[in-house]
């Protein structure tokens, strides 16, 4: 109740706010805004809950992977797109039977193609790679289905007002103006290029098989890695920008292996 009202009061109001199973997770639903007020809220957002929890004799964190007992903390993030001269949905076709127009198609296509190389920017720190194992409720392919809560990307199918694609790679440690940069981007890109997506999956998608193409990068250096050689990411966000953000993520890689971790003292300290 706290929360809500602390967030009614910066005029950024919460759709959804509930626990879930376990102790200290929670979901929340921001409250849908143009991109850059979008990921405004979502900061605040952040820094709210901390002070929250802290005047409580709490710690929040959103880690995107706090402790092996628990499914991973993620950031979903819902796209819409709107056509400039009328406002009207550039994503709803209503003679498609997924409500789906070329737009939509050709821009969860560009997300869903460039997001192997576009990693480093939905999940941005060593932790974030702890979440996207088998086993943990994450993504681990660039894949796409309908209302589909396994694959990375989920078409929501509604109405002109609702019509929508959920990004559901990124995690909740995500800086939100990077995450965003990644979907729109890579969604534009698509656009204008007319990519069409990959088939569409049914089912569960973690117990499935995709091409290696559609794979996601498992580790911090690997995305920095596929981020520094793309040729869209060049063109999107500026070479300047790409080869130092790839260096920063490099960066944090190496001081990560700086350190020895709890697991490898308790597996390795006694029996080697």
């Amino acid at each position: 109740r706290e929360l809500n009202e602390l967030c009614e009061k910066m005029d950024m109001p919460i759709e959804g706010l509930h626990t879930e199973t376990g102790p200290g997770v929670l979901e929340a639903a921001l409250a849908v805004d143009e991109a850059g007020a979008m990921a405004d809220k979502a900061i605040l957002f952040k820094t709210f809950v901390k002070v929250l929890a802290q005047k409580h004799g709490l710690m929040a964190t959103f880690m995107a992977k706090w402790s092996h007992e628990y499914p991973g903390q993620s950031g979903h993030i819902h796209v819409s797109l709107r056509n400039r001269h009328d406002g009207s949905s550039a994503f709803f076709e209503p003679s498609d039977r997924l409500g789906m127009s070329k737009t939509q198609r050709n821009f969860m296509a560009g997300v869903q193609r460039l997001m192997p190389e576009f990693m480093a920017l939905y999940a941005q720190t060593v932790n974030s790679y702890s979440r996207l194992v088998p086993g943990y409720w994450a993504p681990l392919d660039a894949t796409w289905g309908v209302e589909n809560r396994t694959t990375a990307l989920r078409l929501i199918p509604g109405s002109a007002k609702s019509q929508r694609v959920e990004v559901r790679i990124g995690s909740a440690d995500a800086n939100p103006y990077l995450a965003l940069a990644g979907a729109l981007g890579s969604g534009l890109e698509g656009i204008e290029q007319g990519w069409e997506p990959e088939p569409m999956v049914e089912g569960n998608a973690y117990t499935q098989q995709f091409p290696p193409k559609l794979a996601l990068p498992n580790s911090l250096w690997d995305s920095a890695q596929r981020f520094k050689a793309s040729a869209a990411a060049d063109k999107l966000f500026g070479a300047a920008f790409v080869q130092h953000y790839a260096a920063t993520r490099e960066w944090e890689e190496r001081q990560f292996r700086r350190h020895v971790t709890d697991w490898e003292l308790a597996r390795y300290f006694e029996i080697i």
